[in-house]
């Protein structure tokens, strides 16, 4: 049982991170967002909510995992939950720069550092358990995509 509730206390801890970085971008979506210049690829404003949360309950699902090892490998697991832990904040900061701050470059420079870190977290679950690591995977991909649209946009209205 125990188990469950520390793959439950993680999805929620990042679905909350999540939920909290919506409030940032709520605003802006209708005020700010709308008047940017954006790339024919640009994906409709719908599609980023219901996509975020199935990542969010993924990435929350393999920290529980990576959690439920400390006891069987606790030095790895506590270096693997640390770069966890820093990309989440990264996650929640992109948010604030680009969308609060309405600052694309910055947010630029930010979900570069935030690639790198969900790269270096996935390399440390698959130290502990490949599972978790194949579930950041898609995370990755998105974060990848991210990247593309906010150098776009950030190029399209220098």
């Amino acid at each position: 049982m125990q188990k469950i509730l520390r793959i439950a206390l993680v999805v929620t801890t990042c679905l909350v991170i999540g939920y909290l970085s919506s409030l940032v971008t709520k605003e802006s979506i209708i005020s700010w967002y709308p008047t940017i210049n954006k790339p024919v690829f640009n994906p409709p404003n719908w599609i980023f909510a219901p996509v975020w949360t199935i990542l969010y309950v993924m990435m929350g699902v393999a920290g529980g995992m990576i959690w439920n090892k400390l006891e069987t490998d606790q030095e790895n697991v506590k270096k693997a939950f640390t770069f966890f832990i820093i990309q989440l904040g990264l996650n929640a900061l992109w948010s604030y720069l680009f969308f609060g701050l309405h600052n694309p470059f910055l947010a630029l420079i930010e979900i570069i550092l935030l690639w790198l870190m969900i790269f270096e977290t996935y390399n440390q679950f698959k130290k502990i358990d490949k599972i978790a690591a194949y579930l950041l995977l898609p995370y990755l991909a998105w974060v990848s995509f991210a990247t593309i649209l906010n150098a776009s946009i950030w190029w399209l209205n220098r």
